[in-house]
């Protein structure tokens, strides 16, 4: 018995060792900056990725229904063009082109002023000398000006500025679709925290009973009034409880992670949530009147789909309107000059302006309008499918919550019951152990009935409020003022 003792001192040793390193860690924990539920959420409003590159995508759609509107204003233009000629025209006209030379041979063999050969000097002349025909035009060609068009009577213009503005209503209602979703995130990690945190605290203190109860099995086994089987299960227990203890430590850090990384901050920023997961237990309450007065008027994703269904409802009739003259109001003022050679300063140039109306009467396409409107009707008819099922798998998804929700509380009861009744069986147990009238096989079984009771007190009320804050999410009544529209800085 006493070559057992140094190695006794040795696991005692280590344990103490472990149980100070878990002391250092918790007081690391408390110089974090401790916030609540409340403080996560009005953090991850201004900082979570999805909601930022939600409210991005609401300035985008507004940036494009202000093109689409500037399509009704004059469009102006500045152009300017050049040409070089690399081949003539040449034209060809049915009379004796000699009557334009001064008549007879002679005006055809260019050699009157001595310049030359005859083919030379009927180019200079005006182009003749091409097999009888006359080539037009000089060799460069500049153009500029002002050109203008606006419409005044299209249709399908007019249309498309109503879906424009109807893609900025979409990306509003999917911008509270991100901070519903954001908010779901936040609550069920800030909860996850708090679940791990409580069992945290269960194992710990499973831990402080194994270790004490160790320490007197050990003076007891040194009295010579426990056996060995005693003490190498009390020693046993030390040991297995340790590695539970890390683990939970492992997992508060991870939930911890999950809460930053869902609210958007850095994870090396410490931060600790305030609260336990039994303060929660308050809460739980269900009147079964809401299965009959719960609606989907304010879910995201219904709202998505009718305004969707309203888009394809005015793509229609933007289709329609395909069939619909147009009519725009044109006007130009250019400035054209033709030369032979490259000096600018003797270019004589010549204005050339109009103003006019153009109307553009469909009449026949392939068929490429009617297959268009067909097309749009046939995605309405796909967007009513798909409505009338999003609305039933939503109806399911609150009967589902709705009855997790119930079920939790009837649970609620039965596990703190069985709290208490495992808290009692633990102290006769450890009573009895301490008189020697049982063993420690019985108080490890009271131990783990105790801490199976306690954890589950903890996870029915964990799921509870996950139930909670998903059917909430359905529900979607955050970021909706009382007249029922969205209010994006407001929940």
């Amino acid at each position: 018995m006493r070559k057992k003792f140094p190695g006794l001192l040795l696991v005692a040793g280590s344990v103490l060792m472990s149980v100070c390193a878990m002391a250092q860690e918790v007081d690391t924990t408390k110089t974090a900056t401790v916030i609540t539920l409340e403080d996560a959420l009005k953090i991850a409003l201004s900082e979570n990725a999805s909601v930022r590159v939600a409210d991005k995508e609401i300035e985008r759609t507004g940036y494009a229904r202000k093109g689409t509107y500037a399509s009704l204003f004059p469009q102006i233009d500045l152009t300017g063009s050049f040409q070089r000629t690399i081949k003539k025209q040449v034209m060809y006209m049915d009379m004796d082109m000699s009557e334009f030379m001064g008549g007879g041979e002679e005006a055809g063999d260019g050699t009157s002023d001595g310049t030359g050969s005859g083919e030379e000097t009927g180019s200079q002349a005006g182009g003749f000398g091409n097999g009888g025909g006359i080539e037009v035009g000089r060799w460069n060609s500049y153009s500029g000006g002002v050109v203008a068009a606006m419409p005044i009577i299209n249709a399908q213009l007019w249309k498309s500025i109503k879906i424009s503005g109807m893609e900025v209503e979409l990306a509003v209602e999917k911008a509270r679709s991100s901070r519903l979703d954001m908010v779901t995130q936040v609550k069920q990690a800030y909860y996850a925290v708090l679940l791990a945190k409580e069992a945290l605290n269960v194992y710990k203190e499973v831990y402080d009973n194994a270790l004490r109860n160790f320490e007197q099995t050990r003076m007891r086994y040194n009295a010579q009034k426990a056996s060995e089987l005693d003490y190498t299960r009390a020693k046993s227990t030390v040991a297995s409880a340790i590695p539970n203890v890390y683990n939970a430590e492992s997992s508060v850090i991870l939930a911890l992670w999950q809460l930053k990384a869902v609210m958007g901050v850095e994870l090396d920023q410490e931060i600790d949530v305030a609260g336990t997961i039994g303060d929660y237990a308050a809460d739980m309450t269900y009147d079964p009147s809401l299965n009959e007065s719960l609606s989907l008027e304010y879910n995201t994703t219904m709202r998505q789909l009718a305004i969707q269904a309203e888009e394809l409802a005015q793509n229609i009739k933007l289709q329609k309107f395909a069939y619909i003259p147009t009519l725009a109001v044109n006007f130009a003022f250019m400035e054209t000059a033709m030369t032979n050679d490259f000096k600018f300063s003797n270019y004589r140039w010549t204005p050339y302006s109009y103003v006019g109306l153009s109307l553009n009467i469909p009449i026949f396409s392939g068929g490429k309008r009617w297959n268009d409107l067909r097309q749009a009707k046939v995605q309405a008819s796909q967007l009513n499918i798909q409505m009338a099922d999003t609305e039933r798998q939503l109806k399911i998804g609150i009967r589902q919550y709705l009855n997790t929700m119930e079920t939790q509380i009837k649970s609620f009861s039965a596990a703190e019951e069985a709290v208490r009744t495992a808290q009692k069986a633990y102290s006769i147990a450890e009573k009895s152990y301490d008189v020697g009238r049982s063993t420690i096989t019985d108080l490890n079984d009271a131990q783990l009935a105790l801490t199976q009771a306690r954890l589950g007190v903890s996870q029915t009320v964990y799921e509870f409020v996950v139930a909670k804050s998903n059917l909430e999410k359905i529900m979607g009544y955050d970021f909706i003022d009382d007249a029922g529209n969205v209010d994006l800085e407001n929940r």
